[in-house]
């Protein structure tokens, strides 16, 4: 009897990149779809956000038995929406456990939270709604998302010290990666210094990627530049992971590895390609690479499925990655001010959401 190669869960145990899914709901929970995905396709982790929230709780019932039961007690849209999420971040944190508990202080397995979107530029609400989230979930493999905005900086550093799991999300450019890195960086050093055990922190970087493209694309065609089309995000991933072996490397990264820390890993997000111009699958194949990790939609996992290519091509041609980059800044294109745009289009993309799931339990509470 032949087997089907599994091309999904080659790309962790052939190339050493984890694959997490980027949605979460009660459905793929209740139906074993989920469980299914972690035993069969090797899915290591999972990601979710207020538009897939907001999906879920708006456009079905599986949440209305709870939204009444809490709205007994408290009807604040908003508490009623994290008690909601919370149930659900551990459930899916129970269903990853065992993934996180195969490898020495826990690899992979985590699951993703995110703070208020109507927080991203608040550092003290930041911090604060970080802390009560992680203690409310109470899993060690979940993550909480803070976005990486200049003003929620400090805040990534005060969690990673307080032993916080953060998901850095809405990453766009390289300059605010590396200080993203370095916040990491210095978190676990303020926790050493403080007597706090590092070995079982762990963090994620969240470069958005697809938003990338889908801007700078019609500035390069505006310019002539069309064979650029295309690999303005796949050229600043590469750049980015050059960045990290950097960062996470020699004698300050070295302290901190001798007390158990792990390197903060890259993870690519927004990899559902929305360019039909180009492959479905493009930014899953073009940054499979050791020590990553891919957060993805469930349609993109089956596309990969059916037809992705694995192999690792994230270390392939940094320098023709620069090029593209230096190409692109030299037709006039600054791609820190793209990042910028994007960081502030990310919180808006995350607010409308967000503001309208908040809108759709209030209507759920006032039919009962």
């Amino acid at each position: 009897m032949t087997t089907t190669l599994n091309r999904v869960k080659m790309i962790h145990t052939d190339f050493k990149q984890s694959i997490w899914l980027d949605f979460i709901d009660r459905a793929i929970m209740r139906t074993g779809k989920l469980k299914n995905l972690i035993d069969e396709d090797g899915i290591r982790g999972g990601t979710s956000n207020p538009a897939i929230f907001e999906q879920a709780i708006s456009a079905n019932s599986d949440y209305d038995e709870d939204i009444e039961e809490f709205a007994k007690f408290d009807a604040d849209p908003e508490n009623i929406f994290y008690q909601l999420a919370i149930k659900d971040i551990q459930a899916a944190a129970d269903l990853f456990m065992p993934v996180y508990n195969e490898e020495v202080d826990g690899a992979d397995g985590y699951v993703s939270l995110e703070v208020s979107p109507l927080l991203a530029l608040d550092e003290k609400n930041t911090i604060a709604q970080a802390r009560e989230l992680w203690q409310a979930v109470d899993r060690k493999n979940v993550m909480i998302k803070i976005p990486g905005t200049l003003p929620c900086l400090p805040a990534i550093k005060k969690a990673i010290s307080e032993g916080i799991n953060i998901n850095v999300t809405l990453i766009f450019g390289l300059e605010r990666y590396e200080e993203i890195a370095y916040a990491y960086i210095e978190g676990l050093e303020l926790g050493l210094a403080a007597g706090q055990k590092i070995n079982r922190i762990a963090s994620v970087a969240s470069f958005f990627l697809s938003r990338i493209d889908l801007f700078v694309d019609p500035l390069l065609e505006e310019k002539g530049l069309v064979e650029f089309k295309g690999k303005a995000a796949i050229a600043s991933a590469k750049t980015a992971y050059g960045l990290y072996r950097t960062i996470f490397s020699g004698e300050r990264w070295e302290k901190l590895a001798a007390a158990g820390a792990k390197p903060q890993r890259l993870l690519w997000a927004s990899t559902g390609n929305k360019n039909p111009e180009t492959k479905d699958t493009v930014y899953v194949e073009e940054l499979i690479g050791p020590d990553t990790v891919n957060t993805v939609p469930l349609s993109t996992i089956d596309a990969f499925k059916d037809h992705g290519l694995p192999a690792n091509r994230l270390e392939q041609q940094p320098e023709h990655a620069l090029a593209i980059l230096e190409s692109i800044a030299q037709a006039g294109i600054d791609m820190e001010e793209v990042s910028l745009q994007l960081e502030t289009e990310g919180i808006i993309k995350f607010e409308t959401p967000y503001k309208q799931l908040l809108l759709s339990i209030t209507e759920k509470v006032n039919k009962k």
